[in-house]
């Protein structure tokens, strides 16, 4: 037997299914193993990629009362409590970990998202330079501690200094370097600056560190671009991350026999939104007839009006006070790293776990209009409406607080089956003609060959929830004025 009580036949039997995807096959055969206790944290790691968090929760409790001085037992339950956004139990679980003998910087960094997510921001601060001074080359924790310090700051130097302290460290560490040109693009360098900060140096080179090189050489050099992904490929063959960016790069470059063979040899699964993106934009290209089924606007971008929550007289009142309790939550000075928005906010914690009244209620107020998509929507054999149950559940929700000049780069989401725009409070300029402010569908983020501008569009309203497949590339066109635009966005998967 093995150390989690199953015999080597069963363990490769499971880990097949868990291969294949089979994750509830996978959960089902681990609990008939004669020592099903023991394999305990891969039921609980299983349980929560199906969503099953609560499930998951239970046997996480159960590991640490089965082993009371574990710090390890201690460690997994405030990741998993932290993943549910239940931060004051999550930090009270790391500090267990911290008195058991716990002191890995993986736990540090569980601390420190804790902290974030209560909005204790120089506790956090000092939570990850805790987890790096333990492992000065830890990519989350780096990460994340400058993404804190750029959108507490805007201070692009004081986010990139302990990136570079770790490339100073460890000039040779790829991953890092990566990290540096992340974070570069996203703290207002040009690609080519960017480029050069990924190429320099004595870093190893590997596939990861030439597609970040690929997508910075797309905007201004598209052979170097394309120089860089061959690299790539010729050094991790078959990767499907790596054929998608090759494929973008033919794409880009007009190149459209050699970008269908790349995107068919991936054979991506449905659910695949990168993918699928692609496969829209080779079908618009080329004028394949699956372009337009994968992007028929008509058919999948819905706009509709959310319900008047219960505790409200009309909608325009409670849009009002939604729009107060989320602009509390705008806290921090710009925007992410690694995410669409420019020149604007948005909320660090999932709205999900809120328990302001108008946050809280919005949920109830997109229940019905959700409900309306997925029947319009109906069932079909493309990848959009193969998936539809009739069920969903929220993957996901925030608030985005664009300034004047802010806008989204067209972009798809990965996690997601169906994603939304709702607009809360909207500036003037909407109205002012020229599309400020709208959402635009259709355009991808790279520059083609053939112009590629989107091809539909939808007209924000206050209390308008436009819905569309996650494969679809989306961004907003940069409005002007002095007022802020306000949403909320989520992910909706199958339940």
């Amino acid at each position: 037997m093995s150390h989690d009580g199953r015999s080597s036949p069963e363990r490769a039997a499971i880990d097949r299914l868990i291969a294949a995807g089979r994750l509830d096959e996978a959960l089902a055969a681990l609990r008939v193993t004669p020592d099903a206790a023991a394999t305990w944290p891969l039921q609980a790691d299983l349980l929560k990629q199906l969503g099953r968090l609560d499930e998951a929760l239970a046997l996480r409790f159960a590991q640490v009362k089965a082993r009371p001085t574990s710090s390890v037992s201690e460690h997994n339950l405030a990741a998993l409590l932290g993943d549910m956004h239940r931060h004051v139990e999550a930090e009270a679980a790391v500090r267990r970990a911290f008195a058991k003998g716990g002191d890995a910087p993986e736990t540090w960094l569980v601390l420190a998202r804790s902290l974030a997510g209560q909005e204790k921001g120089d506790d956090a601060e000092q939570a990850y330079r805790q987890a790096v001074s333990r492992r000065p080359t830890h990519v989350e924790a780096l990460r994340e501690l400058a993404q804190l310090i750029w959108m507490r700051t805007a201070d692009a130097t004081r986010a990139l200094a302990p990136v570079r302290e770790a490339l100073d460290r460890a000039p040779g560490d790829s991953g890092v370097r990566c990290l540096l040109g992340l974070l570069m693009d996203y703290t207002g360098s040009t690609p080519r600056e960017v480029w050069s900060a990924l190429v320099e140096g004595e870093a190893r080179r590997d596939p990861a560190l030439d597609l970040a090189a690929a997508s910075a050489a797309l905007s201004f050099d598209r052979d170097l671009a394309l120089d860089h992904a061959l690299a790539a490929a010729a050094a991790a063959p078959g990767h499907p991350f790596v054929a998608l960016k090759l494929a973008e790069i033919r794409l880009a470059r007009g190149e459209l026999d050699q970008a269908a063979v790349l995107l068919a040899g991936t054979d991506g699964p449905a659910e695949d939104q990168n993918w699928l993106s692609l496969k829209a934009t080779l079908g618009r290209l080329s004028g394949a007839s699956e372009g337009p089924a994968l992007n028929d606007y008509e058919a999948f971008v819905q706009g509709q009006v959310i319900d008047t929550p219960e505790g409200w007289s009309d909608l325009i009142t409670y849009l009002d006070d939604l729009a107060a309790a989320l602009r509390r939550l705008h806290t921090f000075q710009t925007h992410p790293v690694g995410q669409s928005l420019r020149h604007g906010t948005q909320t660090h914690v999932d709205l999900r776990a809120s328990e302001d009244p108008a946050i809280r209620a919005f949920f109830s107020a997109i229940d019905g209009p959700i409900g309306r998509y997925l029947e319009r929507l109906g069932n079909g054999n493309d990848p959009l409406r193969r998936r539809n149950t009739g069920a969903y559940r929220i993957a996901g929700c925030w608030s985005v607080q664009l300034v004047p000049g802010g806008y989204h780069a067209p972009h798809v989401h990965p996690e997601g089956w169906l994603s939304s725009a709702c607009y809360i409070d909207l500036p003037t300029a909407v109205e002012a003609g020229g599309r400020e402010g709208w959402i635009g569908f259709g355009a991808p983020p790279f520059v083609c060959a053939t112009p590629t501008p989107p091809e539909h569009y939808e007209k924000p309203e206050p209390g308008k929830l436009v819905l569309f497949p996650s494969y679809m590339w989306h961004g907003t066109v940069p409005f002007s004025g002095e007022e802020t635009r306000l949403t909320i966005a989520f992910d909706v998967v199958p339940a």
